[in-house]
């Protein structure tokens, strides 16, 4: 399969020349393939956000190219405008950035910007605010009418009617209940199993990566450390917390039982968590 997005050496210095300097990433190489679900982990400061900013141009790099289909996103200009719709950058708490006075206008802001047909604009402001769950109704409202939850629907579904190749998402649970972490999550799960579309999440909660990543990058000081499935993450746990990270919860309890001397392998999701234990308690019965 050919990469939608190839990263190559990537490195960025934050006020190169002045006694501020800061080599925020350093030789960072990784491929993103169409369809893929991938978490993107590291303490802050280890260069998380300064990578995603770079995935659609909004950062240049001072070396080292980022590719989109092949080409180098900042060989033209054309290119580099591109790239920002067809990788889709979702802040932290981007609700923040909603200023439309319908929920509307405010998801058709970008496709507007794409110079697309009112036609077109219309289908896909419909269709984004499905993903999300935002109703017929509410598209006529004030965003600034709506609850915290649903305003970050509608700054997802901004991104979202862009129908970006790379969704890119910078903690879009920060700051929400159980319920409201949950639906978000189903949101983008449903957006990417739909377009086909490649996920990258930017996040500190461990139990949801393990849950729904394929892949995760781990960053630490500013360059790319491990890259691998969960299970090949979360089976170097050790050098993850001496990172500054967690690990899910139920891969630590796993661990503790190891240490005390079940035979159980280490797990990263409450699924094979449970299946495990059915294992174990089945042995013991048979023994």
């Amino acid at each position: 399969m050919t990469p939608i997005l190839q990263v190559t050496n990537l490195k960025h210095i934050y006020s190169a020349g002045t006694p501020f300097e800061h080599v925020a990433l350093e030789d960072v190489s990784f491929s993103v393939f169409p369809g893929e679900f991938i978490g993107v982990i590291g303490h802050t400061g280890s260069g998380k956000s300064t990578l995603m900013q770079h995935l659609n141009g909004l950062l240049k790099p001072n070396s080292g190219t980022v590719c989109l289909d092949g080409k180098d996103i900042w060989s033209d200009k054309k290119l580099t405008r591109q790239s920002r719709f067809r990788v889709g950058l979702v802040f932290q708490y981007p609700e923040y950035q909603l200023f439309e006075d319908t929920v509307y206008k405010d998801i058709a802001f970008g496709p507007k910007n794409m110079g697309l047909t009112e036609q077109e604009i219309d289908r896909r402001v419909r269709e984004a605010a499905g993903f999300v769950g935002i109703s017929e109704e509410q598209l006529q409202v004030s965003p600034f009418d709506l609850s915290g939850g649903q305003k970050r629907r509608v700054a997802i579904a901004g991104v979202i009617a862009m129908e970006p190749e790379v969704l890119i998402l910078d903690e879009p649970t920060a700051g929400l209940d159980p319920e409201g972490r949950k639906e978000i999550l189903a949101n983008i799960e449903g957006y990417r199993r739909a377009k086909n579309a490649a996920v990258m999440m930017v996040t500190h909660s461990m139990s949801d990566v393990a849950r729904l990543a394929e892949r995760l990058l781990v960053m630490n000081g500013s360059r790319l450390v491990m890259d691998g499935t969960p299970k090949e993450v979360f089976s170097r746990s050790r050098e993850l917390l001496e990172m500054g990270l967690d690990i899910p919860e139920v891969t630590q309890v796993f661990l503790k039982l190891a240490q005390l001397g079940l035979p159980v392998e280490p797990v990263y999701t409450m699924e094979q968590a449970v299946q495990a234990l059915k294992q174990l308690r089945g042995g013991n019965l048979h023994a």
